[in-house]
């Protein structure tokens, strides 16, 4: 197995070419200090896995040909994760493990007590790519523009569920009694379903109502202790994933 693992936008195949961007070049030739012969790990997330060898190296440009495919194409659950920004270093460290865990499309809400609301979708959608190479990942998640949670939730898919944190669940232990019957410790639906984490300051009593009325809102406590935003995110996804996702 080449240890240089890229992902590229080109379509994977056999003896398929794929001509390489300046910065992959750069980082291929000029970095790794590989050279015509050497091979590199290709995906696109949709053809699978590829094993390719160098046709040609320049400082500014190259070309990999595709050899033969060493793993098929897998798509992980229909899960999404919804999660206010925080500073950058703990968005990525979001982005980085929402990737490594298995979710489908990353979501940066903005919250009434969000911290943080300006952030860059293209840096972190090249942090996913980076966190998908990295960790022998076939998919690469969309991270999509920030956007206001009411309005996402007024405009809620159809048939996709919602798993949302509620710290008030780590004072009380149970839950608010309005939280619609069967929370998700009970859930065991599969299908689309998306994670909800609050910001560093948790979520406003209005926006805490108006979750636990939603008739596809699920409630989960994640402990008796109240975590930090990117600490929860991991928790979270991993409560779902044992629960409903493929690790099941």
């Amino acid at each position: 197995m080449a240890q240089v693992r890229l992902y590229v936008d080109d379509a994977l195949g056999a003896g398929q070419p794929v001509t390489l961007s300046r910065d992959a070049a750069h980082y291929l030739f000029g970095v790794m200090r590989l050279s015509v012969g050497a091979e590199v790990t290709l995906f696109n997330g949709q053809d699978g896995e590829w094993r390719a060898r160098v046709a040609e190296a320049h400082k500014r440009g190259g070309v990999l040909e595709a050899v033969e495919q060493t793993r098929a194409q897998s798509l992980p659950p229909d899960l999404w994760l919804l999660f206010a920004p925080v500073k950058k270093a703990r968005t990525d460290f979001i982005v980085e493990k929402a990737v490594e865990m298995g979710v489908r499309r990353i979501v940066p809400v903005a919250t009434e007590f969000t911290n943080s609301e300006r952030v860059r979708r293209d840096r972190l959608q090249a942090h996913a790519k980076e966190a998908a190479e990295q960790c022998g990942g076939l998919f690469v998640p969309e991270v999509a523009e920030l956007s206001k949670l009411r309005d996402i939730l007024a405009d809620w898919p159809d048939g996709r569920r919602l798993m949302f944190c509620d710290e008030a669940e780590a004072e009380t232990g149970e839950g608010s009694s309005s939280a619609r019957a069967g929370r998700f410790a009970a859930a065991s639906e599969r299908g689309p379903w998306a994670v909800l984490i609050g910001p560093e300051g948790g979520f406003s009593d209005r926006e805490r109502v108006h979750l636990h009325g939603l008739p596809f809102a699920y409630v989960a406590g994640l402990g008796p202790r109240i975590l930090r935003a990117d600490t929860a995110a991991v928790a979270a996804l991993t409560l779902w994933q044992m629960q409903l996702g493929d690790w099941t």
